[in-house]
């Protein structure tokens, strides 16, 4: 059975990062983008500018956000720039609010629930991408990792309304947290399809298993992380990346599993992997290659 390759140290450092990225068949040329988590006003968890400067540098990115659909320090792109000063992402880096002129759409005609995904116009601008993802918790989502930061991320603040909302057009923001969950799980895995072709092999993955609270780095108040950290892992598959974190959440012997095996599981988060995999985003099936 065909397997994709996952490689994983239990070293967390910038150098560790590079080691990763430079195990991986793609290397990302032209203009790269590197899609992260900001981090939400308050929130105690999200990955630092310093963390991940070595790789950010090293591969000559450009750090890129969209605006959330939510209340918060993120909504407009006036108060996400401000914002971004302040963690230090804009000290160390170019900084692109991906959604901050205009909007676009990316077709998905086989997408299980939605058949589009809505966009920052701005990331047509760019050759190749890494999607550089904090692997935790999520409050809707169960988990998020790399498929939620191609999906949930790279949607433009209406986007982002679409996508939870299961492509309802008249949607408000009430309406994100009465929609049909599962359908919203797929309509993850739909919008992430579009990404992943639109970039046709010229995008990979890092996950880094820091910071592992039940709650994700949107939420202003999260909850202190549940478990130790485990390491860094990184793929040219998103799906067989994002369940080798999973797998290594549920055999850790650690305190803390259960708590956030409970946030996956209550969630239904797993759906969203396998909806990617039907769609075929990436595999399941994946070898775990040390590099340490």
């Amino acid at each position: 059975m065909e397997k994709a390759k996952v490689y994983f140290t239990k070293n967390i450092n910038g150098e560790s990062l590079i080691k990763l990225y430079d195990k991986l068949d793609v290397k990302l040329s032209g203009k790269v983008a590197i899609k992260l988590h900001s981090g939400e006003e308050g929130n105690q968890n999200y990955m630092r500018p310093e963390f991940v400067r070595d790789i950010i540098e090293y591969i000559n990115g450009t750090v890129v956000e969209c605006n959330t659909a939510y209340e918060g320090e993120r909504n407009t792109t006036e108060k996400h720039i401000k914002l971004m000063e302040k963690h230090g992402w804009s000290k160390y880096f170019n900084v692109d609010i991906l959604d901050s002129d205009a909007e676009d759409i990316l077709e998905n005609p086989n997408g299980e629930v939605i058949k589009k995904n809505i966009i920052g116009s701005k990331m047509k601008d760019y050759d190749s991408m890494l999607v550089l993802s904090h692997f935790k918790g999520h409050p809707m989502g169960g988990f998020g990792g790399a498929i939620k930061n191609l999906s949930i991320g790279l949607a433009s603040s209406n986007g982002k309304m679409y996508i939870h909302t299961s492509g309802d057009e008249k949607a408000s923001f009430e309406d994100m947290f009465k929609a049909d969950h599962d359908s919203f799980l797929k309509s993850m895995a739909d919008s992430a399809k579009t990404i992943t072709d639109f970039y046709n092999g010229k995008i990979c993955y890092i996950n880094a298993m820091v910071n592992m609270s039940v709650d994700c780095d949107c939420c202003a108040k999260a909850k202190d992380p549940c478990m130790k950290d485990i390491g860094i892992l990184a793929s040219v598959d998103p799906v067989a990346l994002d369940q080798a974190c999973i797998d290594l959440v549920y055999n850790s012997n650690d305190s803390g599993r259960d708590e956030l095996v409970e946030r996956i599981e209550s969630r239904n988060g797993l759906l969203t992997l396998d909806s990617a995999a039907k769609q075929g985003i990436g595999l399941k099936e994946y070898e775990l290659i040390s590099i340490d």
